[in-house]
């Protein structure tokens, strides 16, 4: 008993910590991608996104490669199948929205950062779910 409160502590201390590193990172990707949500951009504006969504993605590499050391071997392996199922999730959802946009129903522009947005969801809604409900 005394073991499992221990490890329920162990992965509360891990989640807090992926969430002081995230949070300033999720805030910077909320202003990527509301600077690059203007179609008429100057060169400045389009350099501004750029260095934006550049800085964005390090740091997103960043949390994740702390967040995988932080891990043991069983929720490395949950997290790795989790962003399996997503990728494919990802991977359907772009191939069904292509089929769309060359039936000339929808638009691939616009659907695309929904549908990795989505990805990203789903892979995070199945490594908690897979956390909360294996331990």
């Amino acid at each position: 008993m005394a073991k499992q409160v221990q490890q329920d502590q162990v992965t509360r201390a891990a989640r807090r910590a992926v969430l002081i590193d995230g949070i300033p990172v999720v805030t910077l990707g909320g202003i990527a991608l509301a600077l690059g949500s203007n179609p008429d951009q100057s060169t400045a504006q389009k350099a501004w996104w750029i260095a934006t969504t550049t800085v964005f993605t390090l740091a997103m590499a960043w949390v994740l490669l702390r967040a995988f050391r932080r891990a043991d071997e069983y929720l490395r392996r949950i997290q790795l199948e989790s962003m399996a199922i997503a990728f494919a999730a990802v991977l359907v959802g772009l191939q069904v929205a292509t089929l769309l946009d060359a039936a000339g129903i929808i638009q691939l522009h616009q659907l695309a950062q929904l549908i990795l947005l989505g990805g990203v969801a789903i892979w995070l809604l199945i490594a908690d779910l897979r956390t909360r409900l294996h331990r």
